[in-house]
């Protein structure tokens, strides 16, 4: 699918579909208070957006 001159595949969408699911688990674990697992978390789905973006 083309937009905006840009062409999203399936790869793609599931890429940033686990870099959410991954913000999902920050959330929660800042809920919880462990702060370190959070920030483990949120570099995995900074790096899982940033491969998303790059195969664009």
């Amino acid at each position: 699918m083309e937009v905006g001159g840009v062409e999203f595949t399936y790869g793609n969408v599931a890429v940033f579909a686990v870099a959410l699911f991954l913000l999902a688990g920050v959330y929660s674990f800042v809920k919880q208070g462990l702060k370190i697992a959070a920030l483990v978390v949120l570099v995995l789905a900074g790096l899982a957006f940033a491969g998303g973006v790059m195969w664009l």
